[in-house]
């Protein structure tokens, strides 16, 4: 055995055991003939670092891995990074700003060697601090979604499905980021709260009649209105229908159009349709009959104002917002604008509005839906195969409450936009003729190839959106497609572990890509966990400062503990508060453990001998073996039901209560040969069962407490026997300890002082009982601080407890004021009953409950509960008085 550290301290330990994990090859030993198990891991952006939602997400990834791994399971988590097209261009452009270069000084080729220069010497970063979490993960074939084998995998994949048909080049809305100048997604997308206004516009009848009223929140896009539509059933326009109105400031004739898109009840039930500028007016143009090609843009790719159909020249090359102002301007002088009184009488050009409005989450400005040429995948034909297999059961969902969002999004799936207007990234792999022809190969010689010899050919300048070659992950990070990880049993993968805000830009895309290309579901299961929350509930932003660094929890509290907090703390998909102070408490547990264990390597305990659980005589000794199946059997439950947190919390209670806070305290003056077998193999079962949950301490602990064959890490999981479990030592050892907690608490609400010995009498009891007490005398004479007595207690002043039909009865009247104590125990209980009824009364009242903060009504309940419990245990130690 080697010698403890009187003081628990993470940091000694961390890194000195990562490292000899890592160089010896354990997180993927070699073992030939194993069962396969894979699970890949959501890759992070390159640019990354490690945020609280990684911990959560690799943290139940690394507890399933090191499970499967101590199963005997062929173990591997594939791991790797994303080339996160849009922020690693951007990182890489702010640092040639600083010596004053742009990106197109360079040129597309040596931006791009800039970039690749940046990830060799800065790109580790996120991977380095996943090694701090502790996460075992296959460094050794470490991937990278541009690495040469995966690009292989991404141009096989778009040519494939280019040429089946289900991928195409299309003129549609996207959400451009005028700011960064691309397409990008919709996770990409942040919506904030904005003042802005609305205001009322007269569109003038073409017979000079009347005019339609219309309201917009963006009066710059009249500027491209094609149309006016009303709901097809509301008569006030059912005439007007299939007329025209004048357009304001351009005096285009515009049509207008029956659509149930216009909502009768909202404003005037006449809506402006301006398709290249608005996701649902873009629907709304095609019900009519007009094509992509010819819906009017009014903005060029920085969102200014552009000629589209009679724009003024004073409009051309203004920036949108300042084009609004104008706009506006000229509607007001025109006398087009209604304006806006509000209740005072004051008149306003437009109705403050709180306008939710989209923005770039990496440009921070406003997100503009763009009309465009881009490449779409047909997502709808692709997800008629992921569709099936949840459905079938093929692809299980957990927790299957997200089910209902998975089939309704799928099921009304939209065209998937997968290009981006980036250097950095999969350049597209198409080549354009001059005479409009398109030519889809995985080479420039292929494509010449196709085109025929004296074809000027010029390579598409757009790459691949990140999340296209990410839905190969599954099986291109596994060799597809020079080999078949199917071949080799890691195809599919076991489980995959997500965020569930990335089912549909991830998840759902690898069911599509992975069923499509390899006839298979990606993965078996699918476990959607929710988002780390900070302590009030508040989602966490940079911009609200609540954000919180694991890392800097790491430093405080040890990897372990906050990998316990999170596993701990996460039930089936619901979001996590984060309490720094449940953290410091499982370094506390961590720390207890450590304590445990210098305790019994003082007194001759160590590493057990064997797998199988030593032969016991003591009662006390098979009521731990007992207890040790028991948790066995819990932890494989709750793990196999990825009930993360109910893992979690068997064995902490255990560790915590039955190992720590009881064995130990039972077998103290009575530690014989068999108790120390026991005891070293449960702690050694311990270690091996806690090892995934807290993999750095148990991994010490195991090698301090004796020689090894091998590390724990690929020691063996328990396995629960059945024959283990010893009822009648279970109910002996459970009923010691409800008497020695019985009157242990007695005691202290009586205020006996703990050094006072007292005898304690019984009555009531059978002969089950009474054996019981003989066998179990010397343990409850130290830990409740008693001696048994022969014949009834004496009259009056005796504390009574009522342990399973026996009455134990202790005299005090030597040791405690009896009546001083009553006396004190009655204003105790009236003040605490005042305390009570007092909250009840607030509770019960309607407005308290209506106007009070959330968190001071949660409050209010607690205290009362608290209150109420108070008085009912005061009313008991009084009751206990005989």
């Amino acid at each position: 055995m080697t010698e403890l550290p009187k003081t628990f301290d993470p940091a000694a330990i961390e890194t000195r055991w990562y490292a000899h994990w890592e160089e010896g090859g354990l997180f993927r030993p070699e073992r030939p003939g194993a069962e396969p198990w894979t699970i890949v891991n959501p890759p992070p952006n390159v640019t990354g670092s490690l945020h609280i939602g990684h911990a959560l997400d690799n943290t139940l990834q690394d507890i399933l891995v090191r499970h499967a791994r101590l199963q005997g399971k062929d173990a591997r988590w594939v791991v790797g990074t994303d080339h996160a097209g849009i922020a690693t261009q951007m990182v890489v452009e702010r640092n040639l700003a600083r010596d004053g270069v742009k990106r197109t000084d360079l040129g597309r080729d040596a931006f791009v060697e800039k970039v690749w220069e940046w990830k060799g010497e800065s790109g580790g970063a996120i991977t380095r601090q996943l090694r701090r979490l502790g996460c075992s993960m296959d460094w050794a074939n470490e991937r990278f979604t541009m690495d040469e084998g995966f690009s292989k995998a991404v141009l096989k994949v778009f040519v494939e499905l280019h040429r089946q048909g289900l991928i195409y080049r299309d003129k549609r809305l996207v959400n451009w980021d005028p700011g960064l100048g691309t397409a990008i997604s919709d996770l990409e997308v942040e919506t904030r709260e904005v003042k802005g206004g609305f205001w009322r516009i007269r569109y003038p009848l073409e017979d000079g009649s009347g005019h339609i009223e219309v309201a917009t929140t963006r009066p710059e896009t009249m500027l491209a209105d094609m149309a006016v539509a009303v709901h097809p059933e509301d008569a006030r326009y059912t005439a007007l229908v299939g007329k025209k109105v004048r357009l304001p400031i351009t005096g285009r004739l515009i049509p207008i159009v029956a659509d149930e898109h216009a909502d009768p009840e909202l404003g005037s039930g006449a809506v402006k349709i301006t398709p290249g500028h608005d996701f649902n007016d873009f629907e709304v143009g095609r019900r009519a009959g007009i094509e992509a090609r010819d819906m009017l843009n009014m903005l060029d790719a920085k969102a200014r104002i552009v000629q589209c159909g009679g724009v003024p020249e004073d409009l051309l090359g203004l920036d949108r917002f300042d084009a609004r102002e104008a706009v506006v301007e000229r509607l007001k002088a025109d006398g087009f604008l209604i304006p806006h009184i509000d209740k005072e009488g004051a008149e306003h050009d437009a109705e403050p509005r709180t306008i939710q409005t989209p923005f770039g989450d990496r440009s921070g400005v406003v997100i503009e839906p763009w009309l465009t040429d881009q490449w779409y995948v047909d997502a709808a034909t692709l997800a008629k195969g992921p569709i099936e297999a949840v459905r079938s059961g093929a692809i299980e969902i957990v927790p299957k409450t997200w089910e209902k969002t998975f089939f309704n999004w799928m099921e009304n799936i939209q065209p998937w936009c997968v290009s981006r207007q980036l250097w950095w990234g999969h350049r597209i792999p198409a080549w354009f003729a001059d005479d409009g022809r398109i030519f889809v190969a995985e080479t420039a010689e292929a494509a010449q190839v196709e085109a025929g010899e004296g074809v000027a050919l010029t390579q598409d300048p757009d790459v691949l959106d990140t999340w296209f070659s990410s839905a190969l992950w599954p099986f291109a990070t596994l060799g597809w497609p020079e080999a078949d990880p199917r071949a080799a049993g890691r195809y599919p993968n076991d489980i995959l572990i997500s965020g569930f805000d990335i089912l549909f830009f991830w998840d759902a895309r690898m069911m599509m890509q992975g069923m499509h290309f390899l006839g298979e579901v990606p993965f078996r299961k699918l476990y959607l966990h929710g988002l780390v929350r900070a302590a009030d509930g508040a989602k966490m932003s940079k911009s609200k400062g609540n954000t919180v660094d694991p890392l800097g929890l790491i430093d405080r509290y040890g990897a372990d503990a906050l990998r316990f907090f999170m596993a701990a703390m996460e039930s089936q998909g619901r979001d996590i508060k984060m309490d720094e102070r449940r953290v410091e408490g499982y370094r506390n547990f961590a720390t207890k453990l450590w304590n445990a264990t210098r305790f019994a390597m003082a007194n001759g305990i160590g590493a057990s001998t064997g797998l199988e659980p030593p032969a016991a005589t003591h009662a006390v000794n098979k009521w731990i073996i007992a207890g040790t199946v028991e948790t066995v059997q819990a932890l494989d439950l709750a793990l196999a039901d990825l009930r993360f947190d109910a893992a979690a919390n068997a064995i902490y209670q255990f560790v915590w209560s039955r190992f720590c806070d009881w064995y130990l305290e039972l077998i103290k003056g009575a530690i014989d040969e068999e108790t120390k077998a026991v005891a070293g193999w449960v702690l050694d079962q311990i270690l091996v069962m806690l090892h995934p949950f807290m993999p750095f301490i148990t991994e010490e602990l195991w090698h301090a407490l004796g020689e090894r064959e091998h590390d724990l890490i690929v020691a063996k999981w328990p396995m629960p026997d059945a024959r283990a479990l010893n009822p009648a030592a279970r109910a002996e050892i459970d009923w010691l300890i409800r008497l020695v907690s019985e009157v242990r608490a007695a005691r202290t609400e009586l205020g006996v002082p703990p050094g006072a010995k007292l005898p304690m009498h019984v009555g009531g009891s059978d002969e089950a009982t009474i054996a019981q007490l003989g066998r179990q005398a010397a343990a409850i004479a130290r830990l409740a601080r008693v001696d048994l007595a022969d014949g009834e207690a004496p009259a009056g002043g005796s504390l009574q407890v009522v342990v399973d039909g026996a009455t134990y009865m202790l005299p005090i009247g030597d040791v405690i004021d009896l009546d001083a104590e009553r006396a004190r125990l009655a204003k105790a209980i009236a003040a605490a009953a005042k305390e009570r009824d007092s909250l009840a009364g607030r509770l019960s009242n309607p407005s308290f409950i209506e106007r009070a903060k959330p968190e001071a009504v949660e409050k209010a309940r607690a205290d009362h509960t608290d209150k109420a419990a108070e008085a009912e245990r005061l009313l008991a130690a009084l009751a206990r008085l005989s």
